[in-house]
């Protein structure tokens, strides 16, 4: 591996709520009254960062407002107000454990850990057997969560998968029975595509990755053309693709589902420019598509970190410089610290286009601003106005049902809305066109 770049980070070092006091950067460069407002924060929302993270990516002379800073160390902003009082007037008494976790797990309940129907719509079953560690919303596409993966290298404070990551088993996805994922995909022929997701799949040994993802180059799963491993590896712990004791045997499994038919596509969720900008991210890239995997990017738009067209600019150029296919612009999720990151649908579409107009066509391949709502993938397609009537353009991307897919539809033009389920129909209609077929599906969940 000598033509790699050298790091000094052989080992992930991790801090989490434990060891915020630990951090020297925090002592230097935050107020005691801030250090407080994180332990506020990550008594409820996970936090966990590593030191490549906070020596590599974080600009400290640029505290709070830094991009980094804010993707990876919980803000105040991030509780609502009455909450972030509730909590940090009981840590002031320095409570015991259990009366911080209940206390915790109340505020938790008023977040919507589970957002789009990801426990009641989205899990399949199997000989009449719901497989947890399974979603599969989308007729050709099923969601994979191994059980090895279900950290991260650090967390993203925006995340909508938080829930993962509390140790509330109720609200977690994960499975280690790769046998049961076989015999699914095995019945499902209408399945192309696997996508290994988490937590982050990175996180695990590579071992792991082949004894789930070997077996399905038996003929038997010849449908299964494309696998997925969504990952923020790349950009907050390269080293797992360079230096890790295991990247070596992780890049030749790539290589192995490569040559051996299929198309295997690294869905690396990137947030800022800043995060490709380092020289070993940059070597990483190059390990992963010298396997022949294929880099596509992903990320939602957040108020406090990306939210300026110059940024989502940039960030496209760079990544289309090397190599990297943008993919989606996503619309931050309604749950979790929402309020916190959301960006008006109007003002991430106007973000969205701008942005377009400053990049080549290379870079224009970005889907969005797309909802991963209830019913499906929603994208904003523009703003209009049709009969005297200022309107919202919107298409669905992905959908429950297939014919829905590609269908425009239109909502009444409101500057204020955030997601889907803010929107009124346009034209005087009391509904939109899939509501019905959507509360249909719904009753027969239940």
């Amino acid at each position: 591996m000598g033509h790699f770049v050298t790091t000094k980070y052989q080992k992930l070092k991790i801090f989490t709520e434990r060891h915020i006091d630990n951090i020297p950067q925090l002592k230097e460069y935050l107020t005691k009254q801030q250090i407080f407002d994180i332990k506020v924060v990550a008594s409820v929302l996970p936090f966990r960062v590593n030191e490549y993270v906070i020596n590599e990516l974080i600009d400290w002379n640029n505290i709070p407002n830094d991009p980094i800073y804010q993707l990876s160390f919980p803000q105040p902003g991030m509780l609502e107000k009455h909450h972030f009082n509730k909590m940090s007037e009981l840590l002031m008494t320095q409570p015991e454990k259990n009366k911080v976790k209940e206390l915790a797990n109340q505020i938790r309940a008023d977040l919507n850990p589970h957002p789009a129907g990801q426990q009641k719509l989205n899990v399949p079953t199997l000989n009449n057997e719901a497989l947890p560690g399974l979603q599969h919303k989308y007729n050709e596409t099923v969601l994979f969560f191994p059980s090895q993966g279900q950290t991260c290298h650090t967390y993203c404070t925006f995340c909508f998968r938080w829930a993962q990551f509390i140790g509330n088993k109720e609200l977690k996805f994960a499975t280690s029975e790769a046998h049961n994922l076989q015999k699914y995909l095995a019945q499902h022929k209408e399945v192309s595509d696997l996508l290994l997701t988490g937590g982050d799949p990175m996180v695990m040994k590579a071992k792991y990755l082949v004894a789930y993802l070997e077996p399905l180059l038996q003929p038997e799963f010849d449908h299964i053309q494309t696998i997925r491993i969504g990952t923020k590896a790349l950009t907050f712990w390269p080293q797992r693709f360079i230096s890790d004791d295991d990247a070596d045997e992780l890049i030749d499994l790539l290589t192995k589902l490569v040559d051996s038919g299929k198309h295997v596509a690294i869905m690396a969720h990137l947030n800022h420019w800043k995060e490709i900008d380092t020289d070993i991210a940059k070597q990483a890239i190059k390990r992963i598509q010298g396997s022949g995997a294929i880099i596509r990017s992903q990320g939602p738009l957040l108020a406090h970190i990306n939210d300026s067209a110059k940024v989502w600019s940039k960030m496209w150029r760079e990544q289309v410089k090397l190599g990297i296919i943008p993919y989606y612009m996503f619309v931050e999720r309604d749950t979790g610290a929402q309020h916190y990151f959301a960006i008006p649908l109007v003002k991430a579409y106007e973000i969205y286009r701008d942005a377009k107009i400053h990049v080549s066509g290379l870079a224009r391949t970005a889907r969005g601003p797309s909802m991963s709502c209830n019913p499906g993938k929603v994208e904003i397609h523009g703003i209009t106005e049709i009969h005297g009537e200022k309107v919202i353009a919107l298409r669905f991307i992905q959908g429950r049902v297939h014919n829905w897919v590609q269908r425009p539809f239109y909502a009444q033009y409101d500057e204020q809305a955030t997601w889907l389920n803010h929107l009124k129909p346009a034209f005087g209609e009391k509904e939109f066109f899939f509501d019905k077929e959507f509360q249909t599906i719904q009753n027969e969940a239940v």
